[in-house]
């Protein structure tokens, strides 16, 4: 049982944020390609399958993070506990879990068209070596929002097996969105950061944080616009998007105290919301 609880920590499984905000671009992607005049049950199978490859990956993607940054962690008081860094959970251990759930996510992974499954093994590359980009720039966040966001262009090759516009126009505007929460979830450890002499967003924007998080929250805002146009979808779509831009941009950044840990992780946090709504409205105008 002390086995499972220090591989539940390790993984974050725990704390759902991660893996979802790993989901949802998947799933817009996947929706803006699938006809739902076709049968809904293959849509809510691919969700499944996408659901269970960012839980898996997003789980794998920890331990390395873990493993790379066991160092680090152990100067950083939110992150001296963690498993690898405390000493509970061996290196080898973690190359061992991380190798299990690498291998469950292929089997996940071969449920999809060849192309997909290129395309997926293709990025792996980016997701074991984002824990090595803020030792040597500012920008880890833009390069996890080039990762993280990946899903987005497999949700749409699921379907098509192919490149279109569309999903690329939305895949870009996402890569500012995790610009964004990822900048806000670093001003948690800004101070330790500092110090060990790690590079993150949040640090090279800490004169004037707001500016660059609410900029990077309009780019994306705007390719969904852009997207909608694209999509020839109808009035009702842009107007749903405006009303849950304002109502973002007032609940969750207005307020946002750059000082306060609790309000950083609060804004983070409030962006699975965010994934959520925009997976509605996608559904809602593609039915329509």
């Amino acid at each position: 049982m002390e086995q499972f609880k220090l591989f539940i920590n390790l993984t974050r499984l725990e704390k759902p944020i991660g893996y979802m905000l790993l989901f949802w671009p998947c799933s817009w992607g996947l929706t803006l390609a699938y006809d739902f005049s076709d049968n809904l049950k293959n849509y809510f199978l691919y969700l499944v399958l996408f659901l269970s490859g960012a839980v898996l990956m997003r789980s794998a993607g920890c331990i390395i993070n873990d493993i790379v940054d066991r160092k680090f962690d152990k100067k950083v008081s939110r992150t001296k506990n963690r498993p690898i860094a405390s000493g509970k959970v061996s290196v080898t251990q973690g190359i061992i879990y991380t190798l299990i759930l690498c291998s469950l996510a292929f089997l996940v992974l071969i449920n999809f068209n060849h192309f997909t499954i290129i395309l997926a093994l293709s990025s792996m590359p980016l997701a074991f070596t984002y824990p090595l980009m803020k030792r040597y720039t500012y920008w880890p966040q833009f390069y996890l929002g080039v990762t993280f966001n990946y899903g987005l262009l497999l949700g749409w090759t699921s379907i098509f097996a192919n490149f279109s516009i569309e999903p690329i126009i939305l895949y870009l505007g996402a890569i500012f969105w995790t610009l964004g929460y990822d900048t806000i979830y670093g001003y948690q450890d800004i101070k330790d950061d500092e110090v060990i002499g790690i590079k993150s967003t949040s640090i090279k924007f800490k004169s004037n944080p707001h500016l660059f998080i609410n900029f990077c929250y309009m780019i994306f805002f705007i390719s969904l616009i852009i997207l909608g146009l694209f999509m020839d979808f109808k009035l009702t779509y842009f107007v749903m998007i405006t009303l849950t831009i304002l109502y973002y941009f007032y609940f969750s950044l207005f307020k946002l105290d750059i000082y306060k840990s609790n309000s950083c992780l609060n804004a983070f946090k409030s962006n699975n919301f965010l994934g959520l709504a925009i997976l509605i409205i996608l559904i809602i105008n593609k039915i329509a």
